[in-house]
Formats: structure tokens, C-alpha cells, sequence
């Protein structure tokens, strides 16, 4: 015979604090997180207020981590578009783009030189290795910059 075991329904401020141990949210990517588990009594926001006064959920924080995990291998437009799709504010987001730029065209180098053995010989080359470097994130100044030994690109 199976025993069952009646566990106490885990709280919402228990669930939220599992989360947050594993690693950093985004204040809005955690209050959606937490709607699954919800009941009508819970207040998400004032439980996500008290955990910011508390120091433990920050946007901030959040956002160096991404640059941090994505600075060696993605352009500044993703690390962008990853920050606003978690919601931060845009005064953060500046900040990790700027962070993320101040190596941006040796990161892009770095990036082409493990898919691609030198500099594109063709137009078709060219346009190859610029949608990679594109959908890695990385400007088109950047790219030019990357791609500039192309004896077919014209300035």
C-alpha cells in the first residue's frame, strides 16, 4: 500500500524566496513568475516591495548579472532587448549598454573569429557573416568595423 503524504502547501513568500536563491529576477519577470501560484488573497506586489526594501530583489543587480553572462558573446542592441523584455527601467538599461559597449568591438571580433576563418571574399560572404554578427546582437558600425577588410564593401 502507498502512503501519501500530505505536504503543506508551500507559500508564496516561500516560493518567491526558492527563486530568488537559484538566481536574480527582474522585479516584473518575478511578479509573473508568481501569478501561476497565486490565490485571491495574495498580494504579489506588496510581497515584491518588501523583498526590494529588503535588498533582495533589484533590478540592478538583475541587470549586471545579464551584462555579465552576455558581454563576451552578444552585442549591446541583445543585451538591450533581453533587459526590456524583463522590464527593466530604462535608466538601468542605459547603464548596461554602456557597460557592454565599452568592449563591444573586441567582443565582435572575438565572436567572427570563432565562425569564421578570416574576412568575407564575397558580397555573399559579406552578407553572410553580417546577419550572424547582426542576430548576435551587434551594430551595424560595429559590423562595418568587423567586416572592413571586405575588398567588396564600399563606405
Amino acid at each position: 500500500m502507498k502512503k501519501t503524504t500530505n505536504k503543506p502547501a508551500i507559500s508564496l513568500r516561500e516560493r518567491a524566496l526558492a527563486f530568488l536563491t537559484r538566481r536574480e529576477y527582474a522585479y516584473q519577470e518575478l511578479q509573473q513568475k508568481l501569478r501561476a501560484y497565486a490565490t485571491e488573497e495574495d498580494d504579489i506586489p506588496a510581497l515584491l516591495e518588501d523583498f526590494k526594501q529588503r535588498g533582495w530583489l533589484s533590478d540592478a543587480r538583475f541587470a549586471e548579472q545579464i551584462v555579465h553572462a552576455r558581454r563576451s558573446r552578444y552585442g549591446s542592441l541583445r543585451v538591450a532587448h533581453e533587459l526590456r523584455e524583463h522590464g527593466v527601467a530604462d535608466e538601468l538599461i542605459g547603464k548596461a549598454v554602456a557597460e557592454v559597449e565599452a568592449n563591444e568591438l573586441e567582443t565582435a571580433r572575438q565572436v567572427h573569429g570563432k565562425k569564421f576563418a578570416g574576412a568575407p571574399q564575397t558580397r555573399e560572404e559579406w552578407a553572410k557573416q553580417a546577419r550572424f554578427l547582426q542576430g548576435r546582437g551587434f551594430g551595424f558600425d560595429i559590423i562595418r568595423q568587423v567586416l572592413r577588410d571586405s575588398p567588396d564593401e564600399h563606405d
